[in-house]
């Protein structure tokens, strides 16, 4: 096994986080701002790269690197080990309201494929780079930022995912169409496109986009309630131009459209 094997449990319901427990010299990968609280014996380090271990040479370093920088990431990473001579832990939050999905890699066919703000942290060894496909519209005209990553290794990697967590198993051949927001993951044998929805009047006036993610089996594929392009768009929706309060009104909308704004 080349990823550090890792134990984990996680708290909370809507706002979760979850807590992995390393032994000496274990360590675990995050992206920055993720870090909840850690021990006094976790010691924080930047590594340049995708996260994998560092037996890569320059050029495979500077190539993770660049694939990071495609998805919008930064080329570095934080490595949390546990620097003691006991158990040590670190723990990591939700960024907003959802569920945190473990993932073991070794059972899911050594990767999977994900949005690219999903990603959470994984065992050290574990790698993250944005996953190429051949048909260029895929990562630049999927709609809501649809570049996806790709996450391999044989050890553990946490996804956080907004609202209910729908996992699906899908047969060979079997197909459904995904909002490109509330798709968060698949397992590496599901064919994945993109494809525009027909209808000018559906595109302006459906209220769900321009593009569907179309995802073919075999395979698992997870999906979200609540995209966290959707949910700020209804913050920002409710706060109005003018920071109008409109919680607790008859007229709500309307009101605006009544008094001219």
């Amino acid at each position: 096994m080349n990823s550090h094997e890792i134990d984990y449990q996680i708290y909370g319901s809507e706002m979760q986080f979850v807590e992995v427990e390393l032994d000496p010299q274990e360590s675990v990968i995050a992206e920055a701002g993720s870090l909840m609280m850690m021990d006094s014996s976790i010691q924080m380090n930047t590594i340049f790269g995708d996260g994998s271990q560092d037996n890569k040479g320059l050029m495979g370093k500077l190539f993770g690197a660049g694939k990071r920088l495609l998805t919008g990431e930064s080329l570095f990473m934080t490595v949390f080990t546990n620097m003691g001579r006991g158990k040590e832990k670190v723990s990591f939050a939700s960024p907003y309201p959802g569920r945190i999905i473990p993932m073991d890699l070794s059972e899911l066919g050594g990767k999977i494929i994900c949005q690219k703000d999903s990603f959470l942290c994984a065992a050290k060894g574990v790698s993250v780079g944005i996953d190429f496909q051949r048909k260029l519209g895929v990562g630049f005209f999927g709609g809501e930022g649809f570049i996806m990553q790709k996450i391999e290794g044989d050890g553990l990697a946490f996804l956080h995912a907004g609202g209910t967590i729908y996992e699906r198993t899908l047969r060979p051949g079997e197909m459904i169409r995904v909002d490109t927001g509330c798709l968060v993951g698949m397992t590496r044998d599901v064919q994945y496109d993109i494809e525009f929805v027909k209808g000018v009047k559906t595109a302006l006036f459906g209220g769900e986009g321009l593009f569907f993610a179309t995802l073919r089996g075999p395979g698992k594929v997870w999906i979200q309630s609540l995209p966290f392009s959707r949910l700020a768009d209804r913050v920002l929706s409710a706060a109005g131009p003018a920071g109008r309060k409109e919680e607790g009104s008859i007229l709500g909308g309307l009101g605006n459209l009544l008094d001219g704004d």
